[in-house]
């Protein structure tokens, strides 16, 4: 995924997955937050992560894991599994500035969401 217009000030980029057709997983992350840290005022290519894994590629971390129960489950992304039946997924892409200690605030600089395709 590419990202450009990162604002100025804006250290990580936090993209929430989600199954827009099952409640359960439809917003919020539902299948997972994955962030990436990035610098403001460029863009960033964000490398691709592995579904049911805790295993991140450099630059990237887990945010939140999925809301997935039981053999879904899945410490960080859980790829589309709706069984073929035509779910809508999407991510929510947000610039942030993610504070680095207790002193500071994450803020939020910038969101978009779009669609990922139906599964």
């Amino acid at each position: 995924m590419k990202v450009s217009n990162i604002p100025t000030g804006a250290n990580a980029i936090i993209v929430q997955f989600n199954d827009r057709d099952y409640p359960p997983l439809s917003n919020g992350g539902g299948h997972g937050t994955i962030g990436y840290w990035v610098k403001g005022g460029e863009s960033a290519t964000l490398p691709a992560v592995k579904g049911f894994s805790a295993d991140m590629p450099a630059g990237a971390f887990i945010e939140a894991p999925s809301y997935g129960k039981g053999a879904y489950r899945s410490p960080g992304y859980l790829a589309p599994c709706s069984g073929g039946k035509g779910h809508a997924y999407e991510a929510v892409v947000k610039a942030v500035y993610k504070a680095k200690t207790a002193d500071e605030e994450s803020r939020l600089l910038a969101e978009t969401t779009f669609p990922l395709g139906k599964f």
